[in-house]
């Protein structure tokens, strides 16, 4: 395997999913490693941080050097945190884990990680971690960097404070968007639309030219999209407002902003290896109506993409 590389160790949004029709695709919730040489950098730590964790350890063993650990946190809802008490590395002397996420200060970050481990959620605590534990404030630059690479964020749409984020990581432009609803603005107004005046419907068709821009000016320019794709258009339907992505939204925007390859992730935990596949086969018929030159791709626990 090359040292220069993307992989996904969970691909479920929500909750886990351990069901024999699930495994094609995968049942841990977010977390990808991005591996540059000894640099290694995990987005979120959901379940799927768990075998990464035992992986790593027994890689460690072998390769000393490799005992450095950043973790960038999206935010802190129990499907993105929940691995965290079973992370092997955290619990051994010698490994140095750095978090970053949302919040004011290194404080706002450390007790959001440290709430989920406290009674009477769960019996052993943070304090009871041996590694190397330090927590980063955010910069006013809103730029930080790992080693060889750099990473940037912004908040997107989703319930409380939620970042995607901006990653270059050998030449590449990678973008981390775990949870976020494409275009509900958009939606939102064209759903009302016709119950305003003239004078507003024009404010109105001002604000939903702005978000769109912002959409795409967030994801443009990305060789590597991973972002949230959870939701069928009928159950989309349903929850319209919860902080996620209609698939369809998600590939739409993906080719209008010019992305490379598009990776659909977060996946809904009731949707089974043939309710994904069908998915699949829908995306590719809309990038072919579209004539567009987008790879779409859906995201797959153990899936890894070469960066060299």
């Amino acid at each position: 395997m090359s040292n220069a590389y993307l992989r996904f160790w969970g691909v479920r949004g929500s909750y886990s999913a351990p069901f024999d029709t699930h495994l094609g695709v995968g049942g841990n919730t977010s977390c990808v490693e991005i591996r540059i040489g000894d640099h290694i950098m995990l987005c979120d730590a959901g379940t799927g941080i768990i075998p990464f964790g035992n992986e790593i350890v027994k890689q460690a063993a072998d390769q000393p050097a490799v005992r450095d650990l950043l973790i960038i946190l999206t935010h802190y809802h129990w499907d993105h945190i929940c691995g965290l008490p079973f992370f092997v590395p955290a619990f051994i002397p010698n490994w140095n884990i750095t978090f970053f996420g949302p919040g004011h200060s290194r404080r706002d970050i450390e007790e959001h990680v440290s709430a989920q481990m406290r009674a009477p959620y769960f019996p052993v605590g943070t304090e009871s971690w041996l590694a190397n534990v330090r927590y980063l404030d955010p910069p006013k630059s809103q730029t930080l960097e790992w080693g060889p690479m750099s990473f940037s964020w912004r908040s997107v749409h989703h319930p409380g404070t939620t970042f995607g984020y901006r990653i270059k990581a050998n030449g590449r432009t990678i973008l981390y968007i775990s949870d976020n609803e494409c275009l509900f603005l958009d939606k939102s107004i064209r759903q009302k639309y016709g119950e305003f005046s003239a004078e507003e419907q024009a404010l109105l068709s001002e604000m939903q030219r702005e978000e769109y821009e912002a959409e795409i000016k967030l994801i443009e320019g990305a060789d590597i999209l991973i972002h949230d794709a959870q939701y069928s258009l009928e159950d989309y339907g349903k929850k319209r407002g919860w902080g996620h992505s209609c698939y369809i939204d998600t590939v739409n925007t993906a080719i209008d902003a010019g992305v490379r390859q598009l990776y659909l992730y977060h996946h809904d935990p009731n949707y089974d290896d043939r309710v994904i596949a069908r998915i699949y086969d829908h995306t590719q018929s809309i990038i072919k109506e579209r004539n567009s030159a987008l790879q779409c791709h859906i995201a797959r626990e153990g899936m890894i993409v070469d960066l060299s």
